[in-house]
């Protein structure tokens, strides 16, 4: 698809979106790519990455790889992300630090809307797709709920989180590092990058982008031949994950991370008690902003 470069200039600030929730636990980039409207062909571009292309690169047709794997688009997309998460990490890590309600408050309205708008790419819901729905909405209710485990440190089982977890941060709802937090690698994974663990770090690395490129092949498949289907399932995996970003909780469990500061582990939701109206109002700003979005991608 050819773009001029305004339309790659707005590429790159929807990678900026996918990078601020990616850098957010239990927020998915797959749901902003969802929102903005470029989740089927990020899924398409990534799964031509395959035998056939790589040839083209290492045959040195570095100009027909680059064509062959939409490689403008994945460069604006990458490009936005990679900026969102050295520039915004910061930001958002002291915004959930010191206001978390207000900000879980903004993302739960955020992935309530995109849950609607999504929904209504399905013209007619059957029982098929009523049923695909609720299965999603049940493994991502389950996932929010489950509870973190203890499991082993050899490199398979790494190359293993490595595959999981990049394929939970493409799935609308569903967030990498939360996937490695109830692996019991989150941890782990923390203490291996501050401390340049270089063989860790490979084989994770490795996991994820072969876990990368087969879950998207997946998926595009699923989306080709199941559309309504696998939009239905995917629906269900954003409504399912409301329970993880619903913005009062109370702490039952900690960790402590790589710093050496207490995390929540283990959260359980609860009745609005602080910050009700300030939430609400953020809520309202997030539904918003997903409708004005749809509105402009419809135009």
């Amino acid at each position: 698809m050819k773009r001029n470069i305004k339309e790659y200039a707005i590429l790159t600030l929807k990678g900026m979106g996918m990078g601020a929730a990616d850098v957010v636990p239990g927020v998915s980039g797959g749901t902003i790519a969802f929102i903005v409207g470029i989740y089927e062909e990020l899924i398409d571009s990534i799964k031509s990455i395959n035998f056939k292309t790589l040839k083209l690169f290492f045959s040195l047709k570095w100009k027909s790889f680059w064509n062959a794997i939409n490689g403008n688009f994945l460069f604006s997309v990458v490009l936005g992300i990679l900026i969102s998460v050295f520039s915004l990490a910061k930001l958002i890590t002291f915004l959930l630090n010191d206001y978390p309600v207000l900000v879980w408050a903004f993302f739960f309205g955020l992935v309530l809307a995109s849950t609607y708008f999504v929904s209504k790419r399905i013209h007619i819901w059957d029982l098929k797709r009523w049923i695909s729905f609720l299965i999603g909405a049940g493994i991502a209710y389950y996932i929010t709920i489950a509870t973190p485990s203890q499991t082993p440190e050899n490199l398979l089982f790494i190359f293993l989180c490595g595959a999981i977890a990049i394929c939970a941060m493409i799935l609308p709802g569903i967030s990498g590092s939360f996937i490695l937090l109830l692996l019991g690698k989150y941890e782990f994974i923390m203490n291996a990058v501050k401390s340049l663990d270089i063989i860790i770090i490979v084989v994770f690395a490795c996991g994820a982008a072969i876990g990368l490129i087969l879950f998207s092949n997946v998926l595009s498949y699923l989306l080709r031949k199941f559309h309504d289907i696998t939009i239905a399932t995917l629906t269900g995996f954003m409504l399912g994950s409301l329970n993880k970003v619903w913005p009062w909780k109370r702490t039952v469990e900690t960790f402590i991370d790589s710093h050496g500061v207490a995390k929540p582990l283990i959260e359980q939701n609860i009745l609005p008690d602080i910050y009700i109206w300030q939430a609400v109002t953020l809520m309202i700003i997030g539904f918003l902003l997903v409708y004005v979005i749809e509105k402009i991608s419809e135009k």
